[in-house]
């Protein structure tokens, strides 16, 4: 096991770059190497934002350029890749082949079907030959495999929201083939840090809409992993909304249990499934989550309740999209590489 890890995150200046560079910049084991941005190069960690001065190398380490060769003599061990889908998978490669291992927040590594990419992502995959290799980084689900990996792909916001709670009920068998509905609510920094009207905080104060119907990016990796827990096809509608919030996700799953499955049985392999698991809080029977407890946290919130009206099994969770839903989740993947205690740097409430 390591002592410690020298890391380099590529778009450092993004949401899910800064909230890394916090993790990291405190983190018991990293060690903060080198931070790239294009627009940012030549400018220090806390020139750029001040909330970091004084905070370990913050104010003597700058913005580079994004190039792997720099990046190799920084001594980097681990790369994360807080960069959009379609240019992260430019640095993989070369940064594989440099000998560093990467840890990939964007969506170019999650699937392993470089045709379902197509059809989601509208483009060719440049790497088909990787997604053989990359590891769809659950750390709840799939712990001995990131452990193993050089190629790390984290999942998704929502996903990371939908499939928590699913994978074990599907695994043990308690839920029906009938189709799964989906309800999410995101806060506004799930889109990004660019600007954009719709994104304005004028347009979005005191409105709610949903978006990307019927067909979310986010739908092939969540019905990809649905289909890997249950071993059969998995039929799902996802819906999911902006709020006027900055962040956070609120996820209600609408579920058809087998026959004569009780809610005693959900909660019991609800609680197997994640014994021991830091992150994932199960809060019983008929208790709803709310965002304003995970938020700034890797917490993940689960409750669940049977609609015996209905016949439906209704599942509830939330987390901070940024947090668990992308950095603080890759940062929990880093300590699953290197060997270190899983919940290292990340038990902020």
């Amino acid at each position: 096991m390591l002592d410690k890890v020298k890391v380099a995150v590529l778009g450092a200046s993004g949401y899910s770059g800064i909230e890394l560079l916090k993790l990291l910049l405190r983190h018991p084991h990293a060690e903060l190497v080198a931070v790239t941005s294009r627009t940012l190069a030549g400018k220090t960690l806390s020139a750029e934002f001040p909330r970091f001065r004084q905070v370990g190398v913050a104010d003597t380490l700058t913005f580079t350029n994004p190039d792997v060769a720099t990046l190799k003599e920084s001594g980097a061990q681990i790369a994360f890749l807080a960069l959009p889908h379609g240019v992260s998978v430019e640095y993989a490669k070369p940064l594989l082949e440099a000998g560093i291992k990467v840890i990939d927040l964007s969506a170019d590594f999650r699937l392993r079907s470089a045709e379902v990419y197509k059809e989601f992502y509208a483009h060719e995959h440049p790497a088909p030959e990787l997604l053989d290799e990359a590891v769809y980084a659950l750390p709840e689900v799939r712990a001995e495999e990131i452990q193993k990996a050089r190629l790390i792909a984290c999942p998704g916001c929502y996903p990371t929201s939908i499939l928590l709670p699913l994978i074990p009920l599907l695994k043990a068998g308690l839920l029906a083939e009938d189709p799964l509905a989906v309800s999410s609510m995101s806060g506004a920094s799930g889109a990004g840090r660019n600007a954009s009207i719709p994104l304005l905080f004028c347009e979005i104060q005191n409105s709610l809409r949903s978006y990307s119907v019927p067909q979310h990016r986010h739908l092939s990796e969540v019905g990809q992993e649905l289909e890997i827990a249950a071993g059969r096809p998995v039929r799902l509608s996802f819906v999911p909304h902006l709020v006027p919030v900055f962040a956070g996700i609120c996820t209600t799953i609408f579920a058809t249990p087998k026959p004569g499955v009780t809610i005693e049985q959900v909660e019991a392999v609800l609680k197997e499934a994640y014994a021991g698991q830091t992150f994932i809080r199960l809060l019983g029977k008929n208790q709803s989550p709310d965002t304003k407890h995970v938020m700034g946290t890797n917490f993940v919130d689960i409750g669940w309740a049977m609609d015996t009206r209905a016949g439906r099994l209704i599942l509830m969770s939330a987390e901070d999209n940024i947090g668990k839903g992308a950095s603080s989740q890759a940062v929990q993947n880093m300590n699953l590489v290197c060997g270190f205690d899983p919940a290292a740097g990340l038990l902020s409430v």
